[in-house]
């Protein structure tokens, strides 16, 4: 969409929202008050994995032999459950049409081939067609988009937002738009390809090269070595693509995204820039500010193809994305594509994966996103405690060093990316992450994601095929069996969990749902590590606690991340604290949230708290003080 049709897009923008603006005002009587903002959970669930009963779990198995999930299995008791366990967003990831090894053909889509295709199943973050979804997950392919509908307004209906995945770093290498909107034309439909670059070229090219697979190793063949009319170690492509993680031989290596292709931003092979670079100065303004520096400027066609990819969601419903490699993207694309967002649905839940630290800040201010993973920092950080090799005192170096972002920053402890927690692989046990999962959860105002079965402790040990255990598997269809036990053929009451899984889950529910209830989690913090380190002699490395208020709550926070030892502490709030909250010299009550069972008493004296404290392996406190 170019200058023109953009400036139309832009009035009937301003149209809307004048609308909007008038029924508003119509219903400001009848409008119920809202409550004040709490602490956001998302639940991300692989969409294709979470509803199949299937146990077969066959190396490379296909569909009809391992199964497969449904939107429909996403019923009222599923959601009424996840809704139950403290639940305030659903991330359904795999959700838009991406390459998967099977014939469809008879619903008008093309077939994949296994040679650019990763696992059978196919990877969720090689994506086909933006505008349709992924027909594995319907039970009739040829109303996929009717019925994922319908699964956005049954969550809808349980209280609950809708994210799903946009990547716009890159497509699949055999991306094909059969259902587009009308007047949408396809990525790469009027690319000059006999040129490396061009500002409104979707991909960037190797003029007068073919491309060639890599050089499959590691005894890794497509499919498992399984036959298949496609697999044939060749894929036709005149001229070759870059690959989508910037390698631009015409052969990739087998360690490239080799499934994908990269798109052009308008960034030059020699990494200038073919755009006006936002000033400066926007990083302090708002989404309207951005909106408004773009509206009249020449921009590459790759970012009106994106975001009216984005709006064309939106309309479905769908009130928010997580934007997979954000950071390989330029910041000035953010901060078009998110501000025409927030035009659209001021409200709209922007989660980003950034990796480097030193982009942080640039892709919230100037790139307006709402979110960004905070894996560098406070996952890297917890998992190295985990592991038994990290001190807890460099919790607070990170959350001191985030302090002026702590709210962007989304916590998680599990994903699609990382190994599940109870694999060999990083600790063995899903009950040894339970201090780092309170810690996690209400150190900061940020929202809290876990991964669906982390609740439950599966520990992602499943051989699927493509790639190897400990995550997982995003490539091919496959069981998850703790998940499974929960789900109970359908039943979603966790009737064949084991008593540990029971229990597990029940500490997420409990945890999860105290934070989105919490005024305290959108305070104030300040840590009280170091001063019990100073002056108790009890205290040790592998404890960490904190102090979070608002004006209506105050809560203490200790955990223990030692597997084994217990500590008996005289645990002490600085004379600081104790004169901002204002407490007099005598005794509070305090009550723990997670399990009530223990709730001993603060003694204010000589301008110092004390609580004496018996923490076992592995326990944490979040004390709430009465008066």
């Amino acid at each position: 969409m170019k200058k023109s049709a953009y400036l139309f897009f832009c009035v009937i923008i301003i149209s809307l929202s004048c609308v909007d603006k008038a029924e508003k005002k119509v219903m400001e009587q009848t409008k119920p008050v809202m409550k004040k903002e709490r602490k956001a959970v998302v639940y991300q669930v692989f969409t294709r994995l979470f509803g199949n009963t299937k146990t077969t779990n066959t190396p490379w198995g296909t569909i009809e032999e391992n199964g497969v999930g449904k939107f429909d299995d996403f019923d009222d008791k599923a959601l009424s459950a996840l809704k139950d366990l403290g639940v305030t967003h659903m991330w359904y990831t795999g959700v838009p049409h991406h390459a998967v090894i099977n014939d469809y053909t008879n619903y008008g889509i093309s077939e994949d081939d296994p040679d650019v295709v990763k696992g059978r199943a196919g990877s969720p973050y090689a994506v086909k067609d933006y505008y349709n979804v992924n027909p594995d997950l319907a039970n009739d392919p040829k109303n996929r988009l009717e019925e994922f509908r319908a699964l956005v307004h049954r969550t809808h209906q349980h209280g609950m937002k809708v994210i799903i995945d946009i990547v716009p770093n890159h497509v699949a290498r055999n991306y094909e738009g059969r259902t587009n909107p009308k007047g949408v034309e396809d990525f790469g439909t009027k690319d000059n390809t006999s040129v490396e670059y061009s500002r409104d070229n979707s991909f960037y090219y190797i003029p007068g090269t073919e491309f060639n697979v890599p050089e499959w190793r590691d005894g890794y063949r497509p499919l498992g070595g399984n036959e298949n009319p496609l697999s044939d170690d060749r894929f036709k492509e005149v001229p070759a693509k870059w690959t989508g993680n910037g390698s631009r031989l015409p052969k990739p290596d087998f360690n490239d995204w080799y499934e994908t292709v990269k798109i052009n931003y308008g960034i030059r092979p020699d990494g200038s820039k073919d755009y006006e670079e936002l000033p400066e100065s926007y990083s302090k303004m708002d989404h309207k500010a951005h909106f408004e520096f773009w509206k009249d400027k020449e921009l590459p066609d790759s970012w009106y193809k994106f975001r009216d990819i984005a709006l064309y969601w939106l309309e479905m419903g769908v009130d928010g994305f997580r934007f997979d490699m954000a950071e390989m993207v330029p910041v000035e694309f953010w901060s078009f594509m998110n501000s025409c967002i927030k035009v659209k649905k001021p409200d709209a839940f922007l989660l980003a994966e950034v990796y480097n630290p030193g982009l942080y800040r640039e892709y919230i201010h100037k790139g307006k996103m709402d979110y960004l993973y905070d894996k560098v920092e406070l996952y890297d950080s917890l998992k190295h405690i985990m592991k038994g090799y990290g001190w807890t005192d460099h919790i607070h170096t990170v959350q001191s060093g985030l302090q002026d972002i702590e709210h962007h920053m989304l916590h998680f402890l599990e994903n699609h990316d990382e190994q599940r927690i109870a694999s060999p692989e990083f600790v063995g046990k899903a009950e040894i992450a339970k201090p780092a999962m309170v810690i996690s959860a209400t150190i900061s105002s940020s929202p809290t994601m876990i991964y669906f079965g982390q609740e439950v402790g599966e520990d992602g040990s499943e051989d699927a095929g493509f790639g190897k255990p400990s995550r997982t598997s995003i490539f091919d269809y496959i069981g998850v069996p703790a998940h499974q036990r929960w789900m109970n053929n359908k039943r979603f009451d966790g009737g064949q969990l084991t008593e540990n899984e029971t229990s597990l889950r029940d500490f997420y529910k409990r945890l999860l749902n105290f934070t989105i209830n919490s005024p305290a989690l959108m305070g104030e913090y300040q840590e009280t590590h170091y001063y019990n380190k100073e002056h108790t002699d009890t205290y040790d490395h592998r404890i960490f606690s904190f102090v979070r208020w608002s004006n209506d709550e105050k809560l203490i926070v200790v955990s223990n991340f030692d597997t084994e030892k217990s500590f008996d502490i005289d645990f002490k709030l600085p004379p600081e604290l104790i004169a901002t909250w204002e407490l007099e010299p005598k005794g509070y009550s305090l009550k723990e949230q997670l399990y009530g069972e223990f709730n001993p008493m603060l003694k204010v004296e000589n301008e110092v708290g004390t609580i004496p404290i018996k923490i076992a392996p592995l326990e944490s406190f979040v004390f709430k003080l009465g008066k």
